[in-house]
């Protein structure tokens, strides 16, 4: 008799946890609008030419218009030109 109650007390116990578990699904899945557009930097692009003169002269291309800006003021520094 107490092997009796005992199964009926586990029983009564046990179902509505599996019912429970089976109404919540096991794990939640959300998307995230702000993670999802983010994207790496392109690089900024420069091809540097120099002519029979020892002059030289760039093109510089890319994305960022501030990037540009920063690349172009880096190399008139470096290579002393105004």
């Amino acid at each position: 008799m107490k092997t009796l109650w005992g199964i009926f007390f586990v029983f009564i116990l046990a179902v509505p946890q599996v019912a429970y578990a089976a109404d919540k699904p096991a794990f939640q899945f959300t998307k995230q609008p702000e993670l999802q557009q983010i994207r790496p930097k392109k690089p900024v692009k420069i091809r540097l030419k120099r002519t029979a003169k020892d002059e030289y002269s760039w093109e510089i291309s890319g994305d960022d218009v501030d990037e540009i800006v920063r690349a172009d003021h880096r190399l008139r520094k470096m290579l002393n030109t105004k």
